[in-house]
């Protein structure tokens, strides 16, 4: 494909809006054409703030645009669904946010649309872009650290979103939406996980409670290969965003992530201190651009995505056995989901 890559992006909250700036100012191969939101005031200041030609209420319109080459899907986890196989039916290459769905219903139906049309489809991971986690792959690739056999993540935000994203019927909850992330790092350095047992409690926020949300949890996991995995989710890390991985094989371990943004330590006779990571922008927003870019040179250069729908549905498979295992109090085996 010639020239540049003509996007429509459908959602501009949170984080479609910051997928907004990256597509019109710092992709250098891509040309946002089109927003759209159900929020019609938003998309309409989006298009006025970013230069977009056109903006819609729905994204049945923006697919529907005969200028629209691709289209990148950042709404609601619940409606992830219905976008992407409305956009993949139509023919357009599609980048989607985690997670997939919020059902696996809905993952298996998106999965068998994508495949049926050769049409190529991406899921966002944007930790798998990071450099660090990147590093750490290559390192246990090349058996730098032996045989992997101990995983330990750790996700902790500050704080708890609003109440209507702590929703499970909205996002998933935090087991889905937020330690999808997890469970894909651990499918990606240490193979297939058999079996998940999770503990959890809405121990922070207790107006979480009435929603059925909880903002703590741990899962333990077994790999196929009979490695052991530690996820570790939380909502109150209140110091900041707290982020890393460690892996532990049978010649060493690599560590990833860190506490410390600015590398600096200030030392009075009061003790030693220093800042911390504010949120996942600033830990993240180099990956979540690289992430981005990477979708359109695929796109343009018909390369094969690396992170596929199998992925999402794999990662979201280990989400919902982590859930039901938290729900039913025991271990559940991924051939159960």
């Amino acid at each position: 494909m010639n020239g540049r890559l003509k996007i429509g992006l459908v959602g501009l909250g949170r984080m479609g809006s910051v997928y907004a700036g990256y597509l019109a100012h710092r992709v250098p191969r891509a040309r946002l054409v089109a927003v759209a939101d159900i929020k019609a005031e938003l998309a309409e200041s989006c298009a006025s703030e970013y230069g977009i030609p056109k903006w819609y209420k729905t994204h049945q319109e923006l697919i529907a645009d005969r200028e629209v080459d691709a289209v990148v899907v950042v709404t609601p986890s619940s409606t992830h669904a219905e976008v992407v196989t409305d956009a993949i039916s139509a023919g357009k290459p599609t980048f989607c946010e985690k997670p997939l769905a919020t059902s696996l219903a809905d993952a298996e139906r998106m999965l068998k649309v994508i495949e049926r049309s050769g049409i190529l489809f991406q899921t966002a991971f944007q930790r798998r872009f990071d450099p660090g986690y990147v590093a750490a792959k290559k390192k246990i690739d090349a058996g730098e650290i032996g045989t992997p056999v101990l995983l330990q993540s750790t996700s902790r935000d500050p704080f708890r979103p609003s109440l209507e994203f702590c929703d499970p019927r909205s996002s998933g909850g935090i087991i889905v939406d937020m330690g999808i992330h997890d469970f894909d790092l651990a499918r990606m350095f240490m193979g297939n996980v058999r079996s998940a047992y999770t503990v959890g409690g809405t121990l922070a926020y207790p107006e979480m409670k009435p929603l059925g949300a909880i903002d703590n949890a741990i899962i333990s996991l077994v790999f196929e290969s009979e490695a052991l995995g530690e996820v570790q989710l939380s909502l109150n890390a209140v110091f900041g965003y707290d982020i890393r991985t460690e892996i532990w094989g049978t010649k060493g371990s690599l560590q990833i992530g860190y506490h410390r943004e600015t590398p600096i330590l200030v030392m009075t006779k009061e003790g030693i201190s220093h800042d911390v990571v504010p949120h996942f922008m600033q830990r993240f927003e180099k990956a979540y651009l690289a992430q981005i870019q990477n979708f359109v040179d695929n796109v343009l250069y018909d390369r094969e995505p690396p992170i596929s729908a199998a992925d999402g549905l794999a990662a979201m498979r280990l989400s919902l056995a982590a859930a039901q295992s938290f729900r039913e109090k025991r271990p559940v085996n991924l051939a159960e989901v």
